[in-house]
């Protein structure tokens, strides 16, 4: 019951004055934030104003209930729009009926992708993007969110190039030509307020309303948002145009990992606070379910906003309830204030979405990638290069990162670390390369860590063969198999050939620390009978010892391997 209605779990907490009054401070509180948030990333979406405010009406409250955490607050956000607009804005002219016709469907098929994962608990494929590519796409994404505003700042014109770059550069040469001074000014002031002001969550809406004012008392001769639609938007099923669909998809699978990857990063960092379990594939559902049923209320796509969800944790949400708050405030607005807002700049909602995404604009993480891996560095840098370059095709920034980061997952996979093995002074096996120490001639220890898969086989075989050619006296060798974590059909094969092949020229393979899974492959296929069962130990000191006993006694006392001390053999796996 709990999965198909999760909210039922924090209703009966209602009961308790404290958690009601709570939820209704932090959703007034939030309230505050989305109404001039949400109409400015409306206008990064190519949308007029009003449809930032149907989208921060239904989606919190869906999301809310059938989401998992309970801080979580969805609506309009930077990346989503920015996302929606260079989708969209391929397909149609913004402001523009279809523009808007599309921008709803892509928020239904976001809505359908992301449930239908939810229920198919298909929540790790955001896993696809890794830690680099989303480090480099979102200092890209701010980048191209920042810029995009300029023209609204400076109170300039500029046509649009194909490349998102051409249409900066035409921007500022607009601006040289002459820039709008009230605009700037009104820029100039918002920004004022919302940096120079303490307090912490008021601060959008005070920007909003004095700037409001000052267009209204001055006869503020540039762009303001206009008239804004009276009333809730109406129900309906969004227009669905089978051949757009396929040219929305791309853009619906992006929207749907990065909405899922920026949701579940603010989810899980507040739930580490509360102390709250977050399940990745409920969030699904809920943020399906929040873009879905937001669709059929003429609402775009939306996701969990950091900054917002932040707020709603500081200023005591306990439940849901508080998006329930949050969304009533909408609907108040909605009815009753949207009159209020005719005289409201472009200029101070372009300035509130550039102090919005300077946040994203992180260099510190990318420098440690660089610094964790090169590869990895490379990857972030790489992505962000390519979002930058091919704006506003963004998905070519995402895919370009994928792909770089499978490319790398599958080297290191086909060519793991591999140790030869010898004793150090202080008793345990190390690595006899990382710390120059010589090998013993007639026995190798060699350790194999990764996955034994038709993709590293060859990679295998090719260092137990390097094992062979750089020991002339080899008579045995011992597979340390701890690190094997898997073993497929090529594996299993390859190691059936490298023990006849060893044989052949009489070195025989024996096997230590093997887990159940390897060992259950080997029984299944029948391998463990033909390689002997009595050649697998369950540590590397008991086949030393069996093999000593195999050699002249005297061989023992002079064997590099030999322990030199009685706690060698419980660090004997150690690097």
């Amino acid at each position: 019951m709990h999965r198909l209605f999760p909210f039922l779990q924090w209703v009966p907490e209602l009961r308790r004055r404290e958690i009601w009054r709570s939820d209704v401070v932090a959703g007034v509180t939030v309230a505050a934030v989305i109404i001039p948030q949400s109409m400015a990333y409306a206008r990064l979406a190519g949308l007029p104003a009003v449809y930032g405010l149907y989208a921060a009406f239904i989606p919190p409250v869906v999301a809310a209930l059938w989401g998992s955490s309970r801080h979580l607050a969805t609506g309009p956000v930077a990346m989503a729009s920015l996302i929606s607009a260079t989708t969209v804005g391929t397909l149609a002219a913004a402001d523009g009926d279809s523009y808007m016709a599309y921008s709803i469907l892509l928020a239904l098929m976001v809505g359908v992708i992301r449930l239908l994962m939810g229920v198919l608990r298909l929540g790790n494929l955001v896993n696809f993007l890794s830690a680099p590519v989303v480090i480099g796409f979102a200092n890209a994404a701010a980048i191209v969110i920042a810029t995009s505003q300029l023209s609204n700042v400076l109170g300039v014109r500029a046509e649009s190039g194909q490349y998102h770059y051409q249409t900066v550069i035409n921007v500022v040469g607009a601006a040289v030509a002459g820039i709008h001074s009230p605009s700037l000014g009104i820029a100039a002031l918002a920004a004022a307020i919302l940096v120079g002001l303490r307090r912490r969550y008021g601060k959008i809406l005070v920007a909003v309303a004095v700037t409001t004012l000052c267009s209204w008392a001055l006869g503020f001769d540039g762009e303001v948002v206009g008239d804004i639609p009276r009333g809730l938007p109406s129900i309906r099923l969004p227009r669905i145009d089978f051949d757009i669909v396929p040219q929305l998809l791309t853009g619906a699978m992006v929207l749907t990992l990065i909405g899922l990857m920026e949701a579940m990063s603010i989810a899980k960092t507040i739930a580490t606070k509360s102390k709250q379990h977050i399940d990745v594939n409920q969030e699904l559902i809920g943020q399906g379910m929040a873009n879905l049923v937001g669709s059929l209320f003429q609402g775009y796509a939306v996701s969990g906003s950091f900054s917002r969800s932040a707020i709603n944790y500081d200023t005591g949400a306990a439940t849901g309830f508080s998006s329930v708050v949050c969304s009533l405030v909408v609907m108040a607005t909605l009815l009753f204030l949207t009159p209020l807002l005719y005289h409201l700049p472009q200029a101070t909602l372009a300035v509130i979405i550039i102090l919005a995404v300077l946040s994203l604009i992180r260099v510190k993480p990318l420098l440690v990638a660089w610094r964790v891996s090169r590869a990895d560095g490379a990857t972030a840098v790489v992505t962000f290069v390519v979002t930058l370059a091919f704006a506003p095709q963004l998905h070519i920034g995402i895919f370009t990162g994928v792909l770089l980061s499978i490319g790398q997952y599958l080297f290191r996979t086909m060519r793991p670390h591999v140790a030869y093995l010898a004793r150090h002074p202080d008793g345990p096996l190390v690595d006899a390369d990382a710390h120059g120490l010589a090998l013993d001639q007639r026995i190798a220890i060699i350790r194999f860590d990764g996955r034994l898969y038709f993709g590293a086989s060859s990679f295998f075989e090719d260092k137990v063969l390097e094992v062979v050619s750089r020991l002339p006296d080899l008579r045995y060798i011992i597979i340390d198999a701890g690190g094997i974590n898997r073993l497929d059909a090529t594996g299993e094969q390859t190691l059936r050939r490298v023990v006849e092949d060893l044989r052949a020229i009489d070195v025989e393979v024996y096997f230590t620390r093997a887990k159940q899974q390897f060992v259950e492959v080997l029984e299944r296929s029948g391998a463990i009978d033909y390689i002997g069962r009595d050649h697998f130990f369950d540590w590397n000191q008991q086949a030393l010892e069996h093999l000593w006993d195999q050699m002249e006694p005297a061989y023992r006392a002079r064997c590099p391997l030999n322990v030199p001390t009685p706690q060698a053999e419980s660090g004997s796996w150690m690097i």
